[in-house]
């Protein structure tokens, strides 16, 4: 029957991407939220930390803004034969040590075109893995899944906590030949911070002394050391030296770079410099050939630090989002490596030894533009009303079992299952310091068609029969990215609102026009995920600050 539905309901509207004129609509007062995250980044009390961190996800929920609808895990195809791969729970995958028999190219597709390779200004996933492939940090993972160091040799720590003072390895040098030193990390550091370079993980350093503008660090004269003053102790800093954002660029590359600043000496496209092969990298590989919308090429680099175990001369990515299009080439035996496959041949390549579902750590998730025209002349407490109803009629189960197919578990809460609280214990379980409103979330998992009605009936709605009356219509429009999967799980949340008389079109975008839309609060309603960055709450929380660059709900704003 939903099958059915479905097929008489889908409106699929692939159209220009035009952005809907911003409404003077009643917004959650979010000034609470972004002190409580500030207080939550300097108090020393664990068990206090994790008390606050539950207050804040209770204070996210309450709006209704997110609708998380399952907690991620991750499926690929790998050739059999390959060795040396390896991921992790954040959604990192790494390249550099990968044996294919003789082989000496390996062909790849993770995604689109890339939005950004600037590891700075990067925000996806498939750009940090890019960014892993072509640059590196202090630190990095290792595939037990270890924090280890990588062009760092070491780190002490101060006995409060305040002050990390890092060692690099001898020798570093930049693809180019230039040496790489602790003064590379302390330029790209300051530069991913600041407020002119509009990083949108800026944030990820507001943990450091002096963030934004006059970040504490400091590089020592032989460029052997970095000196980092903490703003307050962090038990997550490690995994932040890991971190894309926190990766080295090369200075004059960056600042020599046509298009970068204006005629008044203001910065114009901090990212200029990486917008075409060739630029100055660091890591195990090099971007030697782009064609963009179609294909990148990188290339082994000879100057990486351990050059001579990596084994591949080069990794070729295949650009694209049509899974279609990428399974038959993996099919067709011109991919050796796919990060997705089409909806409806899932369940027939499980038991495929070259079929991989591995653990993610993150939350597939719909979000609410706030200010959207959507809730014009409705109170705070009416549009959250508005939110909640739609998302207790989506049936998660039936997209896990529909769609998903890999045994996702159905989201109600935004912090994924598994997250650790910071505290030695996991933060998604009830115990004598804090109870869920709902189970273990916010809301059951089944649907509850009744408790929706009533809740659009205290926003001002009229329903009729169990249908919403023609004299107080609900009609928007879903933004998603390509992907048969993305569109299946809009189409089922297109039809469980249809049962109450909704109205919502779908609206598909290429990638990078997608990820600018709904950062830039272009949308009604957009389908959303994220892969925790580090296994901390913190990590979930602080994104929905009114200043961060990941506030795609527009929170404050």
């Amino acid at each position: 029957m939903k099958k059915l539905l479905s097929a008489l309901l889908v409106m699929i509207m692939i159209v220009a991407c035009m952005a809907p004129a911003f409404a003077e609509v009643a917004t959650p007062d979010w000034a609470p939220y972004d002190a409580l995250i500030a207080e939550i980044k300097t108090t020393t009390d664990l068990s206090n930390r994790e008390a606050l961190m539950h207050q804040a996800e209770d204070m996210l929920m309450e709006t209704n803004a997110l609708v998380p609808i399952y907690y991620y895990n991750d499926t690929f195809m790998m050739r059999e034969g390959i060795e040396g791969y390896y991921g992790n729970v954040y959604g990192n995958k790494f390249f550099q040590y990968v044996t294919f028999g003789d082989a000496t190219t390996l062909r790849i597709n993770l995604a689109s075109e890339p939005d950004k390779l600037d590891p700075a200004l990067n925000s996806s996933v498939d750009g940090a893995c890019l960014a892993i492939a072509a640059f590196g940090g202090l630190y990095t993972h290792n595939a037990e899944g270890q924090l280890v160091p990588n062009f760092a040799s070491g780190y002490e720590m101060s006995p409060d906590g305040m002050t990390y003072t890092f060692t690099m390895k001898e020798g570093l040098k930049w693809s180019n030949g230039d040496p790489l030193t602790a003064k590379d990390f302390e330029y790209s550091w300051k530069r991913a911070a600041a407020d002119e370079t509009a990083a949108d993980y800026s944030y990820m350093f507001n943990v450091i002394k002096g963030w934004p503008n006059e970040l504490a660090v400091t590089a020592s004269e032989d460029g052997m050391t970095l000196t980092v003053e903490m703003a307050a102790p962090c038990v997550y800093f490690l995994d932040l030296a890991a971190f894309p954002t926190y990766f080295a660029v090369h200075q004059a590359s960056v600042e020599g770079a046509e298009g970068y600043k204006a005629e008044d000496g203001s910065i114009l496209n901090p990212g200029a410099w990486a917008t075409e092969a060739g630029f100055v990298s660091s890591g195990p590989f090099m971007l030697t050939e782009w064609k963009h919308n179609e294909s990148m090429v990188y290339t082994k680099n000879p100057n990486w630090y351990d050059a001579e175990n990596v084994k591949m001369e080069t990794l070729q990515f295949m650009l694209s989002a049509d899974d279609t299009a990428i399974y038959a080439a993996y099919e067709a035996g011109d991919l050796d490596f796919i990060d997705t496959v089409p909806t409806d041949l899932i369940e027939s390549l499980k038991g495929n030894p070259e079929f991989y579902v591995v653990d993610n750590l993150g939350t597939y998730y719909i979000c609410f533009n706030v200010k959207s025209p959507l809730f014009e002349g409705k109170t705070v407490e009416q549009a959250n009303a508005m939110r909640k109803a739609f998302s207790i009629l989506i049936d998660r189960q039936y997209i896990v079992d529909t769609v998903g197919q890999t045994g996702q578990k159905p989201a109600t809460s935004f912090i994924p299952a598994g997250m650790m609280d910071g505290n030695g214990g996991v933060f998604k379980v009830n115990d004598d310091a804090y109870t869920f409103p709902v189970n273990d979330g916010y809301f059951a998992e089944e649907v509850d068609v009744e408790g929706a009605i009533a809740l659009l009936e205290s926003a001002g709605f009229v329903f009729e029969n169990g249908m919403l009356s023609a004299e107080t219509p609900i009609s928007f429009e879903y933004l998603t990215n390509e992907g048969s999967g993305h569109v299946a799980i809009a189409e089922c949340v297109q039809q469980d609102l249809a049962a109450v008389g909704i109205t919502m079109t779908i609206r598909t975008c290429d990638w990078n026009v997608f990820l600018n839309d709904r950062k830039n609060g272009n949308y009604d309603i957009a389908r959303n995920g994220w892969l925790a960055d580090f296994n901390d709450p913190i990590n979930m929380l602080e994104m929905w600050e009114t200043n961060s660059g990941n506030n795609d709900v527009q929170f404050g704003r």
